[in-house]
């Protein structure tokens, strides 16, 4: 192995891809550890409704940010940031390749790439966006997003408030779309990143998407979400599958219908996450199952580098 150099692996790609999977074999075949980019499995109450690695898995490897921490900490894009590049600082030390695997896209980019730096927010542009909210409701901020930054509006999570109240506010302070101040540049890293998307036929990807759901239901999520409902009001739990089933319990509708809205939400989650990713040209796509042209790839990069 290359001693001069330092390998950030990065395996992402949509939810229910296959992603554990590969980053745990990719993590044993380096003797490595993995770093979980997934802004969801951070939490240990959010233990089924996130398909956080089986204890099988977590043991098979070292995990790092997975089920660390209660809902209760806020924890962010900023604050994953710094945690993780101080984590990987201290486990270069050993390693000479970490992986990283999620379906976060902002918390992938914000390792490897670093935030921009985004203005602070007047109190008084925060309660006209706040009063849009209350007025308004998701459907008044998505309107209002879409005309301030349309590009940003194509690849958001537009179910998620808080998200759309960001880059609405951001906007609103500046006169500029939030999209064009986040493309400031690469912070510098002492660490070469490899990036390995994974995809599959989009039939294949929904099948999965929906036997995932079923077993997740099969397995206690209703009780789980049930347990957080009281918390509902916090922003970790405003996530695909929580939502639906808080949504359940309110209005009374049907479990099937519930878990129809489940199935429908991940997969346009799922397509979000794909428009995300494939704006980074760096990727080079794989098939979950194509473990040995993962390994081959990695290690013609590897091997480049050297070379330079």
């Amino acid at each position: 192995m290359n001693t001069l150099h330092k390998y950030l692996i990065v395996i992402a790609g949509p939810t229910a891809v296959g992603k554990t999977r590969a980053a745990i074999h990719i993590a044993g075949r380096f003797a490595t550890e993995i770093l979980s980019a997934d802004s969801r499995q951070f939490y240990r109450e959010m233990s089924i409704g996130t398909a956080v690695p089986s204890p099988e898995e977590l043991s098979a490897v070292k995990h790092h940010f997975v089920q660390d921490r209660s809902i209760l900490n806020d924890f962010d894009v900023q604050k994953y940031a710094t945690e993780a590049t101080i984590l990987l600082e201290s486990l270069f030390v050993n390693h000479n390749i970490i992986v990283m695997t999620g379906g976060s896209g902002l918390y992938i980019d914000a390792v490897c790439k670093g935030l921009d730096a985004l203005p602070d927010i007047s109190e008084e542009t925060r309660q006209q966006v706040n009063q849009l909210y209350a007025a308004q409701g998701l459907k008044g901020l998505q309107d209002r997003c879409l005309t301030l930054d349309p590009e940003y509006f194509a690849t958001a999570d537009i179910k998620n408030p808080r998200r759309l109240q960001r880059a609405i506010e951001v906007c609103l302070q500046t006169g500029k779309p939030y999209s064009e101040l986040r493309k400031g540049g690469v912070a510098e890293r002492p660490f070469t990143t490899i990036y390995i998307g994974l995809q599959r036929e989009r039939a294949q990807l929904i099948e999965r998407i929906n036997a995932r759901t079923d077993q997740m239901i099969a397995t206690g999520f209703i009780e789980e979400a049930r347990k957080l409902y009281p918390l509902r009001h916090l922003n970790a739990l405003n996530t695909v599958g929580y939502k639906e089933l808080f949504a359940h319990f309110e209005v009374n509708d049907s479990l099937e219908e519930a878990i129809s809205k489940i199935k429908i939400s991940t997969r346009q989650y799922a397509k979000r996450q794909m428009t995300w990713f494939k704006k980074n040209s760096e990727y080079q796509w794989f098939d979950p199952e194509d473990i040995e042209g993962i390994e081959g790839f990695i290690q013609s990069k590897i091997q480049s580098t050297i070379v330079r």
